[in-house]
């Protein structure tokens, strides 16, 4: 036996057990949800946090960082995964995804927060001790070290390419969208460089929260005496919530008197409310009605004109949904569950009906971040069949003289204009009517009929509108 081995060893390190950070902890469980269920982080998260608060592990400081976390991660995945594969030795695919979700809280909160470099690094390492084991904490400590060699704009040099060479994988880079989104979005907007650009951005930043004040049940003066409230910049009945705002502590909102509603949603009711129609107008339909938002202030301005709507939802559980907005409202209303594409009622039974139609949702990818890698190509073509057939069926339900709403929360061309200008080309008992005058504060509306709004524009989602008439 060696000298060497002959000699005591020393006491042995001692074992440290992982520090666990709530916080960090429930911004993982959220990303996981969403990947592992293909849930909505707007759905996950919040639920989440009231848990956290009960347990009386998180204040409001806590819960602002978490909704950061979980929201700023998502929205620049495609950028930090760029990052993330130029600091690892194997494809980004054969990374586990777990890993690869604490590599992305790590990385944003090296790139996108203000939090020091020593503290992103050491609490994301805690993370990965605590969800993932020692093993694999030792992995994310290395790859997040190279990360933070380098601030977020020293990243995009190195990562992007130029623009010159690719533009649409330059922009699909430096703004975190998949690059067929990129492309789509710059068809329907036109023009050059700067406003998609503009557009990008605008998809990245946090949405504001804004209320709707329902006609007759509750008023914008009163959600105003809401701390830090703001009128909306378009709706007559729209309140903005300040940073932080809650949505739930606001009273109307929770006894459904008022509700969380973007104001291009609001517009788009508004517009049809206000179309001009010959003869009667006492029977609105909406087609496509859950959640409820647009249903509930539909019926809520149909009930001040003495006027009655019916809310159409094909699955069950968005019918309830759909009944709890309306449930108050100071007029008659019915909320039924059909197939909007084999209706139950006759035809030329309604003066004015709206099918706001599923959609890719990529004009809410400010609410939604997570849709943008979710959605693919192909998934318009399956859209696409429904959208016809449910602007077919509204076309068939109004009586001749009343208006149809088309609608979607997509600015992409093929579920907006060529729905519009197939079905039409086949109905010639129809003509298109300019939707412009009827919002007339909302400036850089294009040469019409149509109206499509935009986030970097409007401060609104990418609500896109279309108002029909039939004439025979």
């Amino acid at each position: 036996m060696s000298e060497q081995s002959r000699r005591p060893r020393g006491p042995a390190k001692p074992y440290r057990r992982p520090q666990k950070d709530p916080v960090r902890i429930l911004a993982f469980e959220a990303l996981r949800a969403v990947d592992e269920r293909d849930a909505y982080a707007n759905l996950v998260l919040p639920p989440l946090l009231r848990k956290a608060r009960d347990k009386g592990d998180f204040d409001a400081r806590d819960a602002a960082l978490a909704t950061e976390l979980v929201y700023g991660t998502l929205r620049r995945q495609g950028t930090y995964d760029a990052v993330i594969a130029a600091c690892v030795d194997r494809p980004l695919r054969e990374v586990d995804p777990p890993v690869l979700d604490v590599l992305s809280l790590g990385a944003h909160q090296l790139l996108g927060t203000r939090i020091p470099t020593h503290a992103a690094v050491s609490a994301s390492v805690e993370l990965a001790r605590v969800v993932l084991g020692d093993g694999r904490a030792k992995f994310v400590n290395a790859v997040l070290r190279k990360v933070a060699q380098h601030d977020l704009q020293g990243w995009i040099e190195k990562v992007a390419p130029p623009y010159d060479d690719d533009p649409e994988d330059h922009l699909a880079v430096v703004h975190s969208h998949p690059r067929w989104v990129v492309s789509a979005l710059w068809d329907s907007l036109g023009g050059g460089r700067a406003g998609i650009e503009e557009l990008l951005a605008a998809d990245n930043e946090r949405p504001e929260v804004t209320l709707v004040a329902r006609p007759g049940r509750a008023t914008t003066g009163e959600l105003l005496r809401e701390d830090a409230a703001e009128p909306g910049r378009w709706s007559p009945y729209a309140v903005r919530l300040a940073e932080g705002g809650e949505p739930g502590a606001v009273e109307a909102v929770r006894e459904g008197r008022a509700g969380v509603q973007d104001e291009g949603s609001q517009l788009v009711a508004l517009a049809l409310a206000n179309a001009p129609l010959d003869g009667p107008d006492a029977r609105w339909l909406d087609g496509c009605a859950g959640p409820g938002g647009k249903a509930a202030l539909l019926a809520a301005l149909a009930a001040e004109r003495g006027a009655a709507l019916l809310a159409s939802e094909k699955l069950p559980h968005r019918a309830g949904l759909v009944a709890r907005a309306l449930h108050g409202n100071p007029g008659p209303y019915q909320v039924i569950t059909a197939d909007g594409t084999r209706p139950p009622w006759r035809p030329g039974s309604f003066d004015r009906v709206l099918m706001d139609v599923p959609c890719t949702g990529l004009g809410a990818l400010r609410r939604r971040p997570e849709a943008r890698w979710r959605r693919r190509p192909e998934d318009l073509d399956s859209f696409a069949p429904l959208q016809r057939g449910l602007l077919r069926t509204a076309l068939d339900s109004v009586r001749v003289g009343g208006i149809v709403g088309y609608a979607t929360c997509s600015p992409h061309l093929a579920e907006t204009r060529a729905v519009v200008a197939d079905v039409l080309k086949q109905r010639p008992e129809t003509e298109l009517i300019d939707a412009r005058p009827l919002l007339p504060a909302l400036p850089a509306l294009g040469e019409g009929p149509d109206v499509q709004m935009w986030p970097h524009l409007h401060g609104t989602d990418a609500m896109y509108l279309a108002l029909i008439r039939r004439t025979g």
